[in-house]
């Protein structure tokens, strides 16, 4: 069992930065796969970011490529998300979760934290 909170968010002038953290409990946190996902009123959740369980490989959506990085303290049981040149259409709920391995989807989900870029 893995409980997911995340922290960070905020409203902020389009081309800032804001840096999302999420916070997982449980002792097996480095055994798990983390993804940021988002949502946008009115929209579908869309993925944005994963990293794997060692840190090793990441992934990226491609609207958020060259300005958003993920990365994860596995010794403080934290993922990030540094997001840089943020634009209005980045504004959207982000949620972090956490996929075991081998399995094809997320197994747990942090409740989220609203990021609002104004124009």
């Amino acid at each position: 069992q893995v409980q997911l909170v995340e922290s960070g968010g905020g409203l902020v002038q389009a081309g800032g930065s804001l840096r999302l953290s999420c916070a997982a409990s449980g002792r097996t946190f480095s055994t798990y796969g983390m993804g940021w996902f988002r949502q946008a009123p009115g929209k579908e959740r869309e993925f944005v970011a994963s990293i794997t369980s060692n840190g090793v490989d990441t992934v990226y959506a491609d609207s958020v490529k060259g300005r958003f990085t993920i990365s994860r303290n596995n010794a403080e049981n934290t993922v990030s998300l540094q997001m840089n040149s943020l634009k209005p259409e980045d504004t959207a709920v982000y949620r972090c979760a956490a996929r075991a391995v081998l399995h094809n989807s997320y197994d747990y989900w942090g409740q989220g934290t609203q990021v609002t870029v104004s124009s």
